[in-house]
Formats: structure tokens, sequence, C-alpha cells
């Protein structure tokens, strides 16, 4: 029975690689993406109350609309459409915006799937996994991946999910230069629809160096024309590159934000710190990437 508070975390989703693989006639792209999540993100949180209802806020917050198309009342909505019976009473949820919007960051997709979680342990009954992950695709690409939010492959319009069963520990650096980026414009410069696949992953890769080998034979087809949009990423990557520590530096999804990985959190910190220095008007963190659950 659900008489509390409840807090779920939206963490961040990062696209280590990813690839454009084809276009179907529905316009859905086809991609192949190395999903991970970092220990940071939005948190939502609910109360019992008369009507469900959603309160934004955050640093990020400001200009974002609670109405019926929020993606975290949608997910509310759905779940209580599908489960009725079991669903727990009305929420006042409140999201707290802690990452950028239209960033690359899955920021919307997270918080979605952060309500389906916090209804799923509200519910006086079992939520089926697939029930929920199907319901999590109906609400956008990326929710089905940000439900798991642990590292996986994701493919198809990203509904086709790989769990991984092990992977390196390893931090990130994430800047954004607070330009919002809009996927559609970036997928309608894209130049090729129909690129090569990932890679195959290696048998094992619990070790930074094999996954830093493996990125290298790996693209975002979406950096390019992203770029175009906002020059800011190119600058962005190289200098995240040359930082101390930085096995590869990359855009995340449809930008702007680019990451950098670090096999070591102290060198993470420490890049985060210097380039906090050298653009203090843009969104910089550093934080460790989820793991696998055992």
């Amino acid at each position: 029975m659900f008489s509390r508070e409840m807090l779920q975390a939206a963490p961040a989703k990062i696209n280590l690689a990813l690839h454009v693989v084809g276009q179907r006639k529905d316009g859905y792209h086809e991609l192949e993406s190395l999903m991970v999540f970092a220990e940071i993100g939005d948190e939502l949180r609910a109360v019992p109350a008369e009507n469900d209802s959603l309160a934004i806020t955050g640093p990020f917050g400001t200009g974002l609309t609670a109405g019926p198309n929020n993606l975290v009342l949608r997910a509310v909505a759905g779940f209580r459409e599908r489960w009725p019976s079991i669903a727990p009473g009305p929420m006042a949820f409140t999201l707290a915006k802690n990452l950028p919007v239209a960033a690359g960051l899955g920021g919307g997709s997270a918080d979605a799937a952060a309500a389906l979680r916090l209804l799923r342990d509200a519910s006086s009954g079992e939520v089926p996994l697939d029930g929920l992950l199907d319901l999590a695709a109906q609400i956008g690409a990326d929710v089905p991946a940000c439900l798991v939010s642990a590292p996986l492959l994701a493919r198809g319009a990203g509904e086709i999910l790989e769990p991984l069963q092990s992977f390196p520990k390893a931090s990130v650096v994430l800047v954004n230069p607070l330009i919002e980026v809009p996927t559609g414009e970036v997928f309608r410069k894209l130049l090729s629809r129909d690129n090569p696949p990932l890679p195959a992953l290696p048998e094992a890769m619990d070790r930074p160096v094999q996954l830093a080998l493996w990125l290298t034979e790996t693209r975002n087809d979406l950096q390019p024309p992203a770029m175009e949009l906002v020059p800011q990423i190119g600058a962005i990557t190289e200098r995240i590159a040359g930082s101390p520590g930085c096995m590869l530096a990359r855009m995340s999804g449809s930008g702007a934000t680019v990451f950098g990985v670090f096999g070591s959190s102290a060198q993470a910190h420490q890049a985060a710190h210097e380039l906090r220095a050298l653009w203090p008007d843009y969104w910089v963190a550093a934080a460790p990437l989820i793991q696998p659950e055992a």
C-alpha cells in the first residue's frame, strides 16, 4: 500500500556508441547503441494525494510544462490504464530537473522510466517486466533502456535490449554548452541512414582498456550533423579528449552533451574541475557509471 513519500532516481543515459543502420517505413530509424548510465540525473518524488499532479523544480526546470503531454504524466496515465486494479492511489509527483534539457542524456525518457518504476514498486500486485517494457516503448524510444538503467546494447528503435553481464568500472565527465539540440533537426541533417553496424563485443569486457579498444571501432553517427547545428561540440570533444586519463571523448545521443570516459574517478573529477574553470557558463559534471546488477 502506498502511504509514504517515495523516491526514484532518473540516471543520465549516455550513448557510448550510436550507429544509425537503417530507416523503417514508419519513419523510425534502426539504431544500434551501447548505452550506459551515470550516477547523476533527475529525481522523482511522490506522496499520496487526492489527484495525480506534477510539479517541476531544479536548475533546469524553468520553462518545462507539467501538462498531460509531459512524459512523466503520460507514463502515469499509461500505467493506470494498463493495470487499473493494482495501481496505487493518486500521487503528487515532484520532478527535480538536474540535467540539461534536449541534451542527449535521455532526461525526459529517464523521468518517465522513473515514474514507471515508482508506480510498479507502489502497486498492490506484481507488474510483469515484459508488460512494463512494452508500455515504456509506447512512451518513447529511449524509455525501455532507461527503465533498465544499466549497461546494455539497444537495437531497433530502442526496444530490443541486451543487458550486459559485465562492464568495467569507469567514470565519465559530461559537458554541455547549454544549447538545446532538437533531435528531429539532427536526423534531418543526417546524410546517411544506412551505416555499418556495431562491431561484436568482446567475450569479456571487464577492464577499461578493453572498452577503450572496442570504442575506437565505433562512432556516433549523429555527431557530424549535430556539430553543424552546434559547432561548440567539436571544440568540447577535442578538449576533453586531451584531459589526462581520458580514453575516449564523444557526443552522447543527438547532443549537445559531450562525454569523456575515464578509468579513474580521480582523473574524471580533476578533468571536470579544469573544464569548469575553462567554461564557467557550461554545465560540467563528473560521475561513476552504474554497474550491471549482480
